[in-house]
């Protein structure tokens, strides 16, 4: 019966794909326009008439990655400050405000200067200066209308006004109706020309707090970061997203406005448009505000390759929690050959409750309450990781998830899967594409992304070329390459009781972190 069901979807779903599959690309780029404007910034529209509203996507080839070594955490700042306004949105008097902020910044200085001295601290002088900086906060923030931005967006039929940030990008989105197109022109393009890092150090505690919420409070938070952290040594994925604590407490609002002013430049920034929008209409609009952004080369790319692992490595956290498994192996980037290969190995693995972690681990063996594999951990841009985790059921063990995990590797380096498990994986992948394009927010977040990632967002509708591709051969030949022993990093919670004394690591003979 299941066999029967399992069938009986990929008819289902291959049968959805097939309008995808019988249209070719220039059916799609009668819909799509793409202009790169002098400055450099680049707008991707698709016209779909079919309601009066349109969305919009703003991807900034910025994340955590590009954060400068001293101030984690500052990629993800920008995103909080990105909703405080403008010379003109956000303010009672931004003629005063200015100089006012000016002496949050010298005042902040100044405490700076003296918190961080290694010898010779003067606390009493330190207690001063603290007092200034937090005086000349609250005569800053009597100039601030509250939620301005967002009241103007929501007022005018705008809903989804939302922002995120990753290792590899930051964007921002929201939805409004077709005829409000000028008014969202004029808002966004403003906010990237004239930011103003108004009630920064109000929002950099709201990030500190969201830390010790999100990873200081909650064991698999901390077991991530200290995975990361040993599983890259070079690569900036090594550094998390929220930032260091350290650095949380120490960078300033002009370390955020050089920040900007290096990344959210025209020429790192792609706009994805998508609604009943006019390109004879829209696309002067478009140019006519941003296209008044300074002209600014795109910033230089800096990165360090991620040397070879020739070792296990290991992070084990002892705590009173439920025991975790995780384990990850380095592969390239995005832009691998065998990009799609992976993703076929993360399907058949992991793809709903026919998948083989699942089947094995979750209903067969009855060992954990949830088992994945999966790729882009925790980014795609740069080398990352290919990732197994397993949340062992009460009775069970981290040693019973790595078990069951290495015999699940083992299958795939030598023995070829079913012909049924491949041609879900591209069925699969298929209808998730339609399913994606379903929707104007998602699919002006995709034509960003493809537009950003590779430069032509046709590339968006050719990856299912490369996934058709995909043979057997294929995915035992790559999970031999990169499910190699010295390739692993391990990281474990260990539940320790108040009695019991720290247990010996998950994997023998691994290097303990």
């Amino acid at each position: 019966m299941n066999r029967w069901f399992a069938k009986l979807t990929c008819l289902l779903l291959l049968v959805a794909a097939l309008p995808l599959a019988a249209q070719d690309l220039a059916s799609y780029e009668k819909r799509v326009s793409v202009k790169t404007l002098p400055n450099g910034l680049t707008v991707v529209l698709w016209r779909r008439p079919e309601a009066p509203v349109f969305s919009f996507f703003t991807l900034v080839d910025a994340g955590s990655a590009q954060d400068p070594l001293h101030a984690t955490g500052l990629a993800h700042m920008m995103e909080h400050m990105a909703f405080k306004g403008t010379p003109d949105i956000g303010t009672k008097d931004y003629a005063a405000e200015k100089p006012a902020l000016q002496k949050v910044e010298q005042t902040y200085a100044a405490y700076e200067a003296e918190r961080i001295k290694r010898v010779n601290q003067d606390p009493q002088k330190l207690a001063q200066l603290k007092n200034a900086w937090e005086q000349a906060i609250k005569d800053a923030d009597k100039y601030v209308v509250q939620n301005q931005f967002g009241e103007i967006v929501e007022s005018h039929g705008g809903v989804g006004v939302n922002a995120f940030t990753n290792y590899d990008e930051t964007a921002y989105m929201y939805s409004m109706p077709s005829n409000m197109i000028e008014l969202w022109a004029a808002l966004e393009s403003d906010r990237l020309m004239h930011p103003v890092m108004r009630e920064f150090y109000k929002e950099r505690n709201v990030v500190m707090e969201e830390r010790r919420m999100r990873t200081d409070s909650q064991p698999t938070g901390r077991l991530v970061e200290q995975f990361l952290g040993t599983a890259f040594m070079a690569n900036p994925y090594h550094r998390p997203t929220i930032g260091y604590a350290a650095d949380l407490q120490s960078f300033s609002a002009s370390d955020a406005a050089e920040f900007f002013q290096r990344y959210y430049v025209p020429s790192n920034m792609v706009i994805g448009l998508v609604g009943d929008l006019d390109p004879a209409q829209v696309l002067p609009i478009v140019e006519k505000y941003f296209g008044q952004l300074a002209t600014t080369s795109k910033p230089e790319e800096l990165f360090t390759d991620e040397p070879a692992q020739n070792s296990v490595r290991e992070v084990t956290l002892h705590d009173p929690s439920q025991p975790f498994y995780l384990e990850g192996y380095h592969r390239p980037s995005y832009l691998a050959p065998d990009d799609a290969v992976y993703d076929a190995i993360s399907d058949i693995l992991s793809n709903g409750r026919t998948s083989r972690l699942y089947r094995s681990m979750v209903r067969d063996k009855k060992i954990a309450a949830f088992a994945a594999g999966f790729t882009g951990f925790p980014g795609i841009k740069y080398g990352h990781l290919f990732a197994f985790y397993g949340v062992p059921l009460p009775g069970h063990t981290n040693e019973e998830m790595q078990k069951a995990v290495h015999e699940e590797i083992d299958k795939l380096k030598t023995q070829d899967v079913s012909d049924e498990e491949l041609q879900m994986f591209k069925t699969r992948t298929k209808a998730d594409l339609i399913r994606g394009l379903a929707s104007n927010e998602g699919l002006a977040q995709q034509l960003a992304t493809y537009q950003t990632r590779y430069g032509d967002w046709r590339e968006l509708f050719r990856y299912l070329d490369r996934v058709d591709k995909v043979t057997k051969a294929d995915i035992r030949r790559v999970s031999n390459q990169a499910f190699a022993e010295t390739n692993r990093t391990v990281g474990i919670i260990q539940t320790q009781t108040a009695s019991s004394h720290p247990a010996p690591a998950a994997s023998k003979g691994a290097e303990q972190q």
